[in-house]
């Protein structure tokens, strides 16, 4: 059977259901899968637990999902730039499940790699290790943390072929790779879907393996924090040359 997908609705068909958990690749605004969040919206799926870094923006990536009331609760590293997901955190709205950001994305790996449990020392002596398993080991605390096993995994790759092989673009592999094993059903969105075979094996980020439906689109894109400086005008660049 063909992995392509037509579009974002097509590829989540049969997949989503009320109360499920979620990997969700993506830093902030950065490789995002904003397309199947977008159809994630519109099918209406509510109670749902979201594994990811963070929760977007107000009004774009996963706040959408916040604005519209669909999701129960967070595992997350960060809740800035995100005014509603701070004021539905804090007026109890939300569930929130803090994680540091290391121990986030080993969790999302562990659960790929059939790992139950890890021990850890991050979060050791704070409330993250609150009703947690604690051990010594060579004279050091750490606490248990589970891996992370989601019933539907959303990334977004920059290219991959129809097997589902993909490549992630710098940094916009983040989250994507370890969100994507963990999935029992992982879902791509590409910017771009070649042939099988045109892509050298050693530039694969992530196996097609673990990849089951794939759809290319057109991404928005949007920068998170735009930071510019004025143009040094060029009789400035001369004054300070002399």
């Amino acid at each position: 059977m063909s992995k392509v997908y037509a579009s974002a609705g097509s590829a989540l068909e049969g997949v989503l259901r009320d109360g499920m958990l979620i990997a969700a690749g993506g830093f902030g605004l950065c490789g995002i899968p904003e397309l199947l969040i977008e159809a994630i919206l519109k099918a209406g799926t509510r109670d749902l637990t979201v594994a990811s870094n963070n929760c977007g923006v107000d009004g774009f990536g996963l706040g959408k999902l916040l604005d519209s009331r669909q999701i129960r609760k967070m595992i997350s590293s960060y809740v800035g730039e995100n005014a509603e997901f701070m004021r539905q955190y804090l007026s109890g709205e939300l569930e929130l499940e803090f994680n540091p950001q290391g121990t986030l994305a080993e969790r999302m790996r562990a659960g790929g790699a059939g790992i139950p449990g890890f021990y850890t020392k991050t979060g050791v002596g704070t409330v993250i290790a609150e009703g947690k398993d604690h051990k010594d080991f060579d004279g050091e605390t750490y606490i248990l943390e589970r891996g992370i096993v989601a019933d539907l995994a959303i990334v977004k790759g920059w290219k991959a072929d129809e097997s589902g092989n993909v490549i992630f673009r710098k940094t916009a592999r983040n989250f994507n790779v370890p969100a994507a094993k963990c999935g029992r059903i992982c879902v791509c969105e590409v910017e771009e879907i070649v042939p099988t075979g045109s892509l050298d094996p050693d530039a694969i980020h992530l196996p097609g393996i673990y990849v089951h439906r794939l759809i290319q689109g057109a991404h928005e894109k949007r920068i998170e924090q735009r930071t510019t400086r004025s143009r040094v005008s060029d009789t400035t660049r001369k004054k300070e040359t002399v």
